[in-house]
């Protein structure tokens, strides 16, 4: 059964009256197929509609939703003979952040990224997302693989932020988030960075510093949580809503201030209710990234790079 968000509720209720005349149906002779098909219409004329004028804390929702697809899901439908490479050869290897060669769409690419997990178990073994020390500097580790052999490197961010806690703090939390930045800028191969759900504060541009910045279009971007903004401006995290607003944490926003470099269409309704087709339009989106900075060289996609990051903020 789909998930609903709290302001889906009446899309939720015209697929309950659709499933209830479906349930009955299936008891005796009655053709509902045309009351089904209105039904069915108008609920697709409100999702539409609710779609089309989403709030900036209610795309934070649809970013956030349980059923969106994490970096497996997109890393099994575009990468083959994904070879995943683990540890940081200091401490441990973190499964908040994973990474690993393969082929994508023919191209020989090291693809780095976080996971959130699909179920408790797997939330909890993958740490929400929420890579740990220890990551960042596995990350940094496939990195300079990557540049040493000349690949490609393909990061998937999706993540609320770097793990707060007292043990990741003691490790150098904040050292690893600042090296593994420093990696992407310093690297001589192209690193196209894509935005699927959440991108939280450092722990997302840790792996997000790349040439081209894609960004899916429900998605949200920010140096904090909107709970976090509002707890600190207003004492309380009941005025999320508001901090969203005012943080430009979109991707049309961000778009438009120049932190990003293209939104990537998805599905109507948001990349859980079809799965495939965003997968798919994100990976093209990636191979059109690829392809138009295949002729530069190691010390211009350096020069690039840096100087996109530089310019942010600057007024025009």
């Amino acid at each position: 059964m789909a998930s609903f968000l709290d302001f889906e509720k009446p899309i939720a209720e015209l697929q309950g009256r659709i499933d209830e005349l479906r349930d009955t149906a299936a008891e005796g002779e009655v053709d509902i197929d045309a009351e089904v098909a209105r039904i069915q219409a108008k609920s697709d004329k409100l999702l539409r509609e609710t779609y089309a004028r989403l709030t900036p804390w209610q795309k934070t929702q649809v970013a956030r939703h349980p059923e969106r697809p994490h970096f497996t899901h997109y890393v099994a439908a575009l990468i083959e003979d994904f070879m995943p490479l683990g540890g940081d050869r200091a401490f441990a290897d973190d499964q908040a952040i994973i990474g690993g060669l393969g082929r994508f769409r023919g191209r020989r690419v090291m693809v780095i990224g976080h996971e959130k997990g699909d179920d408790t178990a797997s939330r909890l073994r993958h740490n929400f997302g929420m890579g740990k020390p220890e990551g960042y500097r596995k990350a940094i580790r496939l990195m300079q693989l990557a540049d040493r052999f000349g690949l490609p490197v393909i990061t998937l961010v999706d993540t609320s932020g770097a793990f707060p806690g007292v043990q990741a703090e003691e490790r150098g939390q904040a050292e690893a988030i600042a090296r593994a930045t420093e990696a992407c800028l310093n690297l001589g191969v192209p690193l196209v960075a894509s935005i699927l759900g959440e991108g939280g504060s450092g722990g997302a541009v840790a792996l997000a510093a790349g040439n081209t910045v894609l960004m899916m279009e429900h998605a949200v971007y920010s140096v904090i949580s909107p709970e976090g903004c509002a707890s600190i401006l207003w004492r309380t995290a009941d005025r999320a809503a508001d901090a969203a607003e005012a943080m430009k944490v979109t991707a049309q926003d961000l778009i438009s201030l120049g932190v990003i470099d293209r939104v990537v269409p998805e599905p109507l309704g948001g990349a859980h209710r079809d799965s495939a087709a965003a997968i798919l339009s994100l990976g093209d989106a990636i191979e059109a990234a690829l392809a138009a900075l295949d002729d530069k060289s190691p010390d211009a996609l350096r020069k690039a790079r840096r100087e996109k990051f530089l310019k942010m903020g600057r007024a025009a």
